[in-house]
């Protein structure tokens, strides 16, 4: 009587069709984010309102605002579909690729210019900012994403499958303002931002564009969702209860 090899086949509890992609998307929001951030940005420059000491007008923020939100989609979906272990993995190799990104910058500008070369003083200006905002991004990010995986997570335990939008805008609402909170802290002086005015303004902005756009895109998050726990094997199997 023959012994039955054991099978070879991939549990599908262990296996993450979507996530690496998913992950090198993320990794990338961050890496654009951080560079796009070493520019200041001004909206309604012509206009201003006060609210007792505080400048509402004009809007300040930076140039990271238009991609940066979609961090926070992407670390939702993350928390949502693969937990909150797996959304951690995903905080770190992004922060691994920035910490790369920052000394390979370094050495690219400590290197000798060549004489043809005429942009070292331009590039100096874009990328020697970099490292504070990495550093900012780094410590708002590590704040804020954590609190929203975790919040997300401890609101499913409760929910399960019920209440996806109070757990998607719950820990956005959460780990946005953190986040915003810390980094602008550090990086207001990298793009300018002097006056206690202007950083509340800047504070602000981040913080409730960030959320805002979070809720706009709500439905693409869920459709998104959806289909990745259909799709996933991992989520499946688990679901399931599988080993």
């Amino acid at each position: 009587m023959t012994t039955p090899e054991p099978s070879t086949a991939p549990n599908p509890a262990h296996l993450r069709v979507y996530y690496p992609a998913i992950v090198a998307l993320f990794t990338t929001t961050l890496l654009i984010s951080n560079i796009a951030a070493s520019k200041g940005v001004a909206f309604f420059t012509d206009s201003h309102v006060t609210l007792g000491p505080l400048q509402i007008l004009p809007i300040v923020t930076d140039g990271a605002f238009l991609l940066f939100p979609l961090a926070y989609i992407l670390g939702d979906v993350l928390s949502e579909v693969y937990g909150f272990k797996a959304a951690r993995r995903a905080i770190y190799i992004g922060f691994g690729a920035l910490l790369l990104m920052v000394v390979s910058f370094q050495i690219v500008l400590a290197l000798p210019p060549a004489p043809f070369y005429d942009n070292q003083q331009a590039l100096e200006t874009v990328v020697g900012a970099v490292p504070r905002l990495v550093l900012a991004g780094l410590l708002g990010y590590l704040v804020g994403q954590l609190l929203n995986a975790a919040v997300l997570v401890a609101i499913k335990r409760r929910t399960r499958e019920k209440h996806l939008w109070a757990r998607l805008l719950g820990s956005t609402v959460v780990g946005e303002f953190f986040d915003t909170l810390v980094f602008c802290s550090i990086a207001a002086g990298v793009i300018g931002i002097t006056t206690g005015g202007d950083f509340v303004n800047y504070v602000l902005v981040g913080f409730l564009w960030k959320t805002l756009v979070e809720v706009a895109v709500l439905p693409i998050t869920y459709r998104v969702i959806a289909y990745l726990k259909r799709n996933e094997p991992f989520y499946r199997a688990t679901a399931a209860g599988e080993p």
